[in-house]
């Protein structure tokens, strides 16, 4: 189910680069939310529905600036939202009170969920840039890179082999990707495709390091959050590759 929600999840987002900036922020609205409802779950604390809240609201916000900001300045508001979304956090367990159960935990942990859900504002800000003007080259290049290295996860191996091979087969999918659909260069294609497909093979790791069964809602929001960390990363190396 993890691998089958970050599949749908990269998919749906190239997808929509192909219809209209509206359309990849609609998704990215709706994969934030999958990932900010299932997260509390995932870590097991309590006051879920007012931690996901948060976390959503502050993606949100960033994602609604990223759409709407001038040219150059998309991930402007990213870090504020964080921070706010952070703020927010601590309030949460002020308000529980001393002596209540989880609250280091709840802090750091949806503390890194608002940071994660944040970033898939990147998405947005990506199909904005002008290497993705027309037929979003980066974007399409992503998603391949994503793709393989999600399957290669898939394979019952162990980490030692699916790790690199999973990193090494993104990098060498997003060139040829580059080469056969798009215009994009084929180093920054490589780069972005080696980092996008270490970032999926990570996830495989820490998943499976974890003991406890996940519920639909966790294994959602695991699927969901690597896609959405990919966005900013996809952002901030397309600015720095192709300017």
């Amino acid at each position: 189910m993890v691998a089958a929600a970050a599949a749908t999840a990269v998919v749906s987002v190239v997808a929509a680069s192909y219809v209209s900036l509206s359309a990849v922020a609609a998704v990215t609205a709706v994969l934030i939310l999958v990932g900010a409802i299932g997260w509390p779950h995932l870590l097991g604390v309590p006051a879920k529905k007012t931690q996901s809240t948060v976390m959503a609201a502050s993606a949100l916000a960033a994602t609604a600036a990223a759409y709407t900001a001038p040219d150059s300045e998309y991930m402007r508001w990213m870090p504020i939202a964080a921070a706010l979304g952070l703020g927010a956090v601590f309030l949460i367990q002020l308000f529980r009170g001393t002596g209540q159960s989880l609250r280091l935990e709840s802090t750091l942990g949806v503390g890194v969920g608002v940071f994660l859900v944040c970033l898939g504002s990147g998405w947005v800000a990506a199909d904005q840039l002008s290497v993705n003007a027309g037929n979003a080259g980066m974007m399409l290049v992503t998603g391949i890179s994503v793709m393989i290295a999600l399957a290669v996860s898939l394979l019952p191996w162990p980490d030692r082999i699916v790790a690199p091979l999973g990193t090494v087969l993104a990098a060498t999918a997003g060139p040829l990707g580059a080469i056969l659909f798009t215009d994009v260069p084929g180093l920054a294609a490589g780069i972005v495709g080696a980092l996008s497909g270490a970032v999926i093979v990570c996830t495989r790791r820490l998943l499976l390091a974890r003991e406890a069964p996940l519920n639909v809602a966790a294994a959602l929001s695991v699927g969901v959050a690597p896609i959405l960390v990919i966005g900013s990363l996809v952002y901030f190396l397309e600015k720095l590759l192709t300017a």
